[in-house]
């Protein structure tokens, strides 16, 4: 049955089943089926009115002759329990009534509480309501404000989280859409798809399914998905669902190819472990710093997103992380390459200028892992101002920690003063009245300065602020220093300062910042014990000697694109985090301390040694090395 016809029969039935309703209805109000003694010896039959019929039947047996008496006054009994208890039993009627009808293949016998549906819920609620106002009737309101308070702990228990993601931001597409318009997207993605349609021309023919996927949206022309991941459940705790991703013994081959490519510092033994294993995520990492290195954005950014797709495909049915309800813990070396993947995925975006797909980004990675190994924490409340999401960000600041510490960071500090501000402006461009529960942006941005003062000398130097006010201001003694002392603090200033520069360059905030460090000035002046209290605030918070966050790099949170000449491309692959960086190059070489063996070059094919010679992370050694080794060797021979 084709479902055009399948359609239109049951259109049929629910007219029919529609006419016959409005024709009960109509004998109802007649009077007709209560008029009948028929009908109402059928359809007045009570289940509870079974315990009675075995003294019914003793009576008959009793007395033959007044059996026409005795089903008049049963009858009549019937009638009147059916008059008293018709609201409370019409469940119990209408499943008794459903049955006699598929016994008597009868429609006369149904009553109108078999063709009206009720819903479910319903039901259920004039169930409890019967029970509950039968086993209390002394005291029927207690009962009911118990299920009220059971049933606003229920509503506060299944509160989404604070954390959740939208899956319709995550989509690159509808916020370009949003900001250039449809018609500029859709001429580019047709640029794009003929590009790719002219590469693939020469190809293999044979398509393939491309699963889709809520992370990223992933083109034609990849590979198929070779099932080299997965991911299993390991507990529940807490209300969070626990989950690791596990290697197949393929994707474990590929890995020591991997290692072995990586201890040399050889980019060819990486790119040949994609072409047997295209979707082995440390080489597409690999490959899309690189690409990032050289220039190449958007192959880094396909590399990482192809990395994305197959973290997607191996996820575990019962593995919903948009709902901030899974956590994948970062001690797992198997789920590292998701948390690098997503954090370069969200840089991607904030170059692109997609700050609401980041800020989701910047959520899940703050929901997979509490303990916030990436620092996205440092970087959500930048896409939450640059998105222009005031009210979300200061409901984060209140729900996420139920100590409400997060004021503390220099982060938070600065920027819930210009999330108020913004909400402030709102509020006054919609004549509503100000909240007067909640502190005002002056009061908040004073704060952050008393707090953090060495925000401000940064901020001047970054923006920067060539205003002459600031110079008198800086002169103060208690904006002076740009460092406080404490390294934990020192290390979160200067990424706060790398991240939300930017923001600071808008002329209304530049006044903000400047009323504020004036009012903290003043304030000083009256009462110099302020600075003595929120240093101590200081201590207390970051008491720490060590710096806790050096695992987070400064350069990390930066727009500039960092890139390294060609003469250091050979060293770019060894984990970045274990050197320190100078001026955007890196200034240590490979664990040890080792310089990398330049390549022997003899008794080798000529060709292929200059084909290998063109790429520029191969080193065979210093040009004048061979020279200078004849030199001497002519003057030894000479001596």
């Amino acid at each position: 049955m084709s479902a055009r016809l399948l359609k239109k029969v049951l259109k049929d039935q629910e007219h029919k089943k529609q006419h016959e309703i409005e024709e009960e209805e109509d004998q109802q109000l007649n009077g007709d089926e209560w008029e009948s003694p028929d009908f109402g010896a059928r359809s007045s039959k009570n289940p509870f009115d079974l315990l009675n019929e075995g003294d019914d039947g003793d009576e008959d047996n009793a007395d033959q002759v007044h059996v026409r008496d005795v089903d008049n006054e049963t009858l009549t009994r019937k009638q009147e329990r059916r008059s008293l208890k018709i609201t409370s039993n019409s469940v119990s009627q209408s499943n008794y009534k459903s049955k006699k009808k598929k016994k008597n293949k009868s429609k006369e016998g149904s009553s109108s509480s078999d063709k009206h549906e009720t819903p479910l819920d319903v039901t259920l609620d004039t169930l409890s309501l019967d029970v509950s106002s039968s086993g209390h009737q002394s005291g029927p309101d207690k009962p009911t404000s118990e299920n009220t308070k059971v049933h606003g702990d229920l509503v506060k228990q299944s509160r989404p989280s604070i954390l959740q993601v939208d899956p319709k931001y995550l989509n690159v597409e509808n916020e370009l859409r949003r900001i250039f318009g449809s018609k500029v997207v859709r001429s580019f993605e047709k640029s794009n798809q003929s590009s790719s349609s002219r590469q693939v021309r020469g190809g293999r023919r044979g398509s393939h399914h491309i699963r889709k996927t809520v992370l990223i949206s992933p083109s034609d022309h990849w590979p198929r998905w070779d099932g080299s991941l997965s991911m299993e459940f390991l507990k529940t705790k807490d209300g969070y669902h626990y989950f690791r991703y596990a290697h197949s013994s393929p994707y474990e081959q590929a890995q020591r190819a991997f290692e072995a490519a990586q201890a040399i510092h050889d980019l060819n033994g990486v790119a040949s472990v994609l072409l047997y294993h295209p979707y082995h995520l440390d080489s597409l990492i690999t490959m899309a710093d690189y690409f990032k290195f050289v220039g190449e954005h958007q192959m880094s950014a396909d590399a990482i997103a192809k990395c994305l797709y197959a973290l997607e495909c191996a996820w575990h049915p019962m593995f919903t992380p948009l709902q901030g309800n899974c956590q994948l813990n970062f001690s797992h070396d198997t789920n590292k390459p998701l948390f690098k993947a997503l954090f370069s995925h969200m840089k991607n975006m904030d170059r692109r200028g997609c700050h609401r797909s980041a800020l989701e980004v910047c959520k899940l990675l703050l929901a997979l892992d509490s303990d916030d190994p990436t620092g996205a924490m440092f970087c959500l409340d930048y896409f939450a101002l640059r998105a222009g999401e005031y009210a979300w960000l200061e409901r984060f600041s209140e729900d996420y920690r139920s100590d409400s510490s997060l004021w503390l960071f220099p982060n938070f500090s600065y920027s819930l003063a210009v999330c108020r501000f913004y909400l402030e402006q709102e509020e006054s461009s919609h004549n509503n009245c100000l909240d007067s529960t909640k502190a005002s942006s002056a009061d908040l941005m004073s704060q952050a300065l008393l707090l953090h003062p060495s925000v401000l000398k940064k901020l001047v130097a970054k923006v920067p602020l060539k205003d002459q006010a600031w110079t008198t201001i800086l002169k103060n003694p208690f904006f002076r220093s740009d460092q406080i002392g404490i390294p934990s603090l020192d290390h979160l200033i200067n990424i706060y300062v790398e991240r939300n520069y930017l923001i600071w360059r808008l002329p209304d905030l530049q006044k903000l910042l400047r009323n504020g460090a004036l009012h903290v000035t003043e304030t000083l002046e009256h009462n110099k014990s302020d600075a003595k209290d929120w240093a101590c605030v200081r201590k207390e918070a970051f008491s720490s000697d060590k710096n806790e966050y050096v695992h987070l790099l400064v350069q990390d949170f930066s727009d500039t694109v960092q890139t390294l000449p060609p003469d250091n491309l050979q060293n770019f692959m060894f984990d970045m985090r274990e050197g320190a960086h100078i001026g955007g190059q890196v200034a240590n070489g490979p664990a040890g301390g080792h310089a990398v063996t330049p390549r022997d070059v003899a008794n080798r094919n000529p060709l292929a040694v200059l084909f290998e010679s063109l790429l520029p992370w191969v080193n065979y050694g210093a040009a004048g090395d061979g020279l200078v080794d004849e030199n001497e060797q002519g003057q030894d021979n000479e001596d």
